[in-house]
């Protein structure tokens, strides 16, 4: 089943970067188009572009996570520092992708109509809500640790001999 799970990982990871591909090369095609047309060019296809931009970074950042943390081999055993780092890795890029998005929001609105703006903040809210409950996460999950202490390690439990292993079950 671990192998399975892997590879559905794998390939979940690389249709988020086939996908983030496809939002890096159409972006531009996008700025180049409404040019050559002549069309409200530089205002309203920049910012949308810029959106295409974030987007596209987001989903390579989540599919390099899923290829460093959830497709290698030997990972289902992890410690709880371990854990952590990569959660907080990947929700800090959610966070980025999130205030980014609010602030390319912030100017698309502030431009068109300015009673729209409460949108903008309120996803401005939503990342500063889950930068914070990041930020209790990160703080909880470290003070638990320094109180339980760390794991102990697979690799240092079949290291000891027969006679250390008797001694400890007793």
């Amino acid at each position: 089943m671990s192998l399975f799970i892997r590879i559905v990982f794998a390939i979940a990871a690389c249709a988020l970067m086939a996908v983030a591909a496809a939002l890096l090369v159409y972006a531009p095609y996008v700025v180049l188009r409404d040019s050559l047309a002549g069309t409200a060019v530089l205002h309203e296809s920049l910012l949308g572009v810029v959106g295409y931009l974030i987007v596209a970074i987001a989903l390579f950042d989540v599919a390099k996570y899923f290829f460093e943390e959830e497709v290698p081999a030997g990972r289902e055993r992890r410690s709880a520092g371990d854990a952590r780092r990569g959660l907080t890795k990947f929700i800090s890029t959610i966070i980025i992708a999130i205030f980014l998005e609010a602030l390319v929001l912030i100017f698309e609105t502030a431009r068109d109509d300015v009673t729209e703006v409460k949108y903008a903040a309120l996803l401005v809210l939503a990342g500063c809500v889950t930068l914070v409950s990041l930020g209790l996460f990160q703080r909880l999950s470290a003070s638990v640790e320094q109180t339980v202490g760390p794991e102990p390690d697979t690799k240092d439990e079949e290291k000891q001999s027969p006679k250390d292993a008797g001694r400890l079950a007793s």
